[in-house]
């Protein structure tokens, strides 16, 4: 791909740059060179200038439409287009629930803040509005126009009312007045039945009625609140539907009988909705004696928080859709008018058809490295080597094969952990309250407050403590995001640490969806590290000095600045400079200021962000010497890998932090240095795999969009992830 550099009425209009500053100079897309690029002679411009800066949540949208953009990319399986753009809408809800609501909330309690990059949050608002209306709008033209047309090809129908045959009406009301009626329960609205309150992201019906009821009432409107518990699209059996896979919507279904739910009375009109509610949970840590108790009784309140968007059918007449938007006390940029169902994240109960493999992702075997293949002691492979696993292309399974050699090992006498998000049933679960009962010292670090996980974070913790195990929930005001494990053994008399840290979280699950890595390590003042990050959050003291782990909130930023600085100093001195760095989201102030310093002076700084970027690349004179792409594929980039030059003795971290200030200031993280020649190259293999991918990977532009790469002349296609998948996986032969 080629890019030209911007105008400068270009940059005024998108705001990206100062003013005065000349053309961007874009960088190609292609393997960091070492050698500096001195800063054109020219003002410098005030790196706190607000256009250097991009809104986080507005970055965290344009994270979102890249998503989108899979949908239409053809050279995925068919069902996996349907997924991205599903997950699109999955996304999108969250950014609502959270994001959007916390700017409302801000402009509600006249609290507006704005940060970095200078926007009111009524600004951004009003910018979200306008681009998440677009957005939707092209998601329900994908959906209709492209991938259900594209579907029907394969014998995947989704048949809308109006192409019911004869037979199928008398099945769909057959269905409906046997699974549906009977636990559909209306409600009709009058000075003794005012409007529900509804549920967060419920389906729900207004229905419009003429007549007089068996009370006298004529009120003219009624609700159906579709039950959580039914269907959201219902298979039609082969007899009635013919050969194929075929589905009816439970919309269209109450959408058809909607006059059987109000009997004698006329229905005029019945039309879908959904509303989003606020579901952040704001529980003040400093006020509660029982964490626990407390985010228990929030989580009902997150199912009725204040409403921040409404998604209606689009054939829902005006009067109907300024009714309910005074009842929600929302205004007309709050409403998205949607051209099909609007709970699409329903239909992810299709995405795996058994009757269509050819629509997915081929299968593939993770790969378990050589040396612990044949081995019965995993204690005696790591105690010899550090072990380096990429997820997923290499198997979690030694991860869980170590927590179960533990809870059985007699040497065995404590095994403490993280969990941040794991699941009160999975494998590592199962092993630690097997490890408890075994009696082994078990101690547990549940972060209580993942967000959306925390019902599964209660469940856990009592799952544990009914094992005898002991639980901890963290520190107050800092959220437990580090992953690591800490099995203490007794071998010849003495006692050796072995630990496990990794920059994602203990799911068997998302290990084969997320890219993470996993270290496992017997290193004596490594292990001597994990064991005091252990001591400092479960008991009472200063903090303790490390020997090679970096820790958030303590050293983890200011080492990150150091290492940024000098490798400002080598460039300012002439000599090679160079950062590498992959994570999820960017949006520290200090280090984004750092970084520009770094460009300025000539360092190469190549960044590899998934989400949120707030700094802008690409900028003479400030950005010049900085690329940032955003890899987009079958697996969510997940890694957090951190290069610097350091003046030829190469250092690379793993971490489970991005560059955000939630990360570096509020919360527990951990930051883990790759030792030894082997797996520094490796890492630095792998970095490059990214850097130059040229069919999944977007580059971000001064104006804060992203472009996406392209072969260009005579190069070969080249996807990070398919080549990972090759090197490391062994593929699956189909059973058809």
């Amino acid at each position: 791909m080629t890019t030209e550099g911007l105008t400068p009425s270009e940059l005024q209009a998108a705001e990206a740059v100062v003013a005065e500053l000349p053309a961007e100079i874009l960088l190609p897309i292609e393997t960091p060179v070492l050698a500096p690029t001195p800063a054109p002679p020219m003002v410098v411009p005030n790196l706190d200038d607000s256009s250097l800066y991009i809104h986080r949540e507005l970055s965290q949208l344009q994270f979102n439409i890249r998503v989108l953009e899979q949908a239409l990319d053809e050279s995925y399986p068919l069902l996996e287009r349907l997924k991205f753009l599903l997950i699109f809408s999955s996304n999108l809800d969250e950014f609502f629930e959270i994001r959007v609501a916390g700017l409302k909330k801000q402009i509600n309690f006249a609290r507006e803040q704005a940060g970095a990059d200078g926007l009111q949050p009524h600004q951004a608002l009003a910018r979200i509005s306008e681009l998440a209306h677009e957005q939707v709008e092209r998601q329900y033209a994908i959906l209709n126009d492209v991938l259900f047309p594209a579907l029907a090809k394969h014998n995947v129908n989704f048949i809308r009312r109006r192409h019911w045959n004869a037979k199928l009406k008398v099945w769909v009301r057959r269905y409906f007045r046997d699974e549906i009626a009977p636990i559909i329960t209306p409600i009709g609205l009058d000075p003794t039945h005012p409007f529900p309150l509804l549920v967060n992201k419920s389906l729900n019906f207004i229905v419009e009625l003429e007549g007089i009821d068996a009370f006298g009432r004529d009120s003219g409107l009624a609700i159906i609140p579709a039950p959580r518990l039914l269907p959201r699209i219902i298979k039609v059996p082969e007899e009635v539907g013919g050969p194929g896979d075929n589905y009816v919507f439970l919309s269209s279904m109450i959408h058809a009988h909607a006059d059987d739910l109000f009997q004698g009375m006329k229905v005029k009109g019945c039309y879908q909705f959904r509303l989003t509610r606020n579901a952040d949970l704001s529980v003040d840590t400093e006020d509660v004696e029982d964490l626990a108790r407390a985010l228990r009784g929030e989580l009902f309140s997150r199912r009725y928080g204040d409403a921040v968007r409404l998604e209606v059918v689009d054939t829902c007449p005006r009067p109907l859709l300024d009714y309910l938007l005074k009842q929600f006390s929302l205004g007309e940029s709050e409403l998205y008018r949607v051209s099909g169902p609007v709970n699409l994240t329903r239909l992810f109960s299709i995405t795996g058809l058994a009757s269509h493999p050819e629509l997915q992702y081929p299968p593939f075997t993770p790969v378990i490295p050589k040396l612990l293949q044949n081995s019965d002691n995993i204690f005696s492979v790591i105690s010899k080597q550090d072990i380096l696993l990429l997820h997923p292309f290499e198997s979690f399974t030694p991860v869980v094969d170590l927590l179960r050699q533990a809870a059985k090992d007699p040497h065995v006498l404590a095994i403490k952990q993280t969990l941040y998000r794991s699941g009160a049933n999975s494998e590592i679960v199962d092993a630690l309250v097997e490890a408890a009962r075994n009696g082994k010292e078990v101690t547990a670090v549940i972060e209580l407050r993942a967000r959306f996980d925390e019902e599964s974070n209660l469940a856990l913790a009592s799952r544990l403590q009914a094992a005898g195990a002991v639980v901890i929930y963290g520190v107050v005001g800092f959220k437990t995001h580090a992953k690591m494990m800490l099995i203490l053994r007794r071998e010849s008399g003495e006692i050796v640490r072995y630990a496990h840290l990794g920059t994602g979280n203990y799911h068997a699950g998302n290990a084969r969806l997320y890219t993470d890595y996993s270290l496992l390590t017997a290193d004596v003042a490594l292990g001597e590290d994990v064991a005091k990050m252990f001591s400092q959050l479960i008991g009472m003291g200063k903090t303790l000095r490390m020997k090679k782990l970096l820790h958030a909130p303590f050293t983890l930023k200011k080492t990150l600045l150091d290492l940024i600085a000098k490798e400002t100093a080598a460039a300012a001195e002439g000599k090679p400079a160079q950062i590498i760095a992959k994570f999820n989201s960017l949006t520290d102030p200090k280090i984004i200021r750092a970084l520009y310093k770094a460009s300025q002076t000539g360092v190469r700084i190549d960044l590899v962000v998934r989400g949120m970027c707030c700094l802008r690349p690409g900028i003479a004179g400030v950005s010049h010497n900085i690329q940032v792409r955003s890899i987009i594929g079958r697996f969510l980039e997940h890694t957090r890998v951190f290069y610097f030059l350091n003046g030829g003795e190469e250092k690379i971290y793993l971490s489970s932090a991005d560059w955000m200030e939630r990360n570096l200031d509020k919360r527990v993280e951990t930051c883990f240095p790759v030792e030894g020649k082997k797996l520094i190259l490796r890492v630095k293999k792998e970095l490059e795999a990214y850097l130059t991918d040229n069919t999944q990977s977007w580059v971000l532009q001064p104006d804060g969009r992203y472009l996406r790469s392209s072969p260009t002349g005579n190069q070969n296609p080249r996807s990070a992830q398919a080549g990972l998948l090759e090197k490391l996986t062994v593929p699956l032969v189909s059973a058809r």
